[in-house]
């Protein structure tokens, strides 16, 4: 959702910068045209972002004995990403 948002802002930002001809007094749409845009690029940079890293998962587990009550514990370290689960 955040990558269509992002494109969304930087669409409607680049219409205002470069397609609305309109001059009003108390506002420079050029302005808030250019802000639209970068606000798009990050958003879209950031849901970019997220969605590289929920593809990625870690699981571990630990084994040791702990000499003072003699109880062991098992380690087991995994890592997922699409390349190792076949994707």
């Amino acid at each position: 959702m955040s990558i269509g948002a992002g494109i969304a802002l930087f669409a409607i930002g680049a219409i205002l910068a470069f397609a609305v001809n309109v001059e009003v007094e108390w506002v420079n749409l050029d302005m808030i045209g250019y802000i639209l845009m970068g606000a798009g690029a990050v958003i879209f940079i950031v849901g970019i972002v997220l969605l590289a890293r929920r593809r990625r998962s870690d699981t571990v587990t630990r084994t040791a004995v702990d000499p003072s009550v003699n109880e062991q514990v098992t380690r087991r370290s995994t890592s997922t990403t699409d390349d190792a689960a076949g994707l």
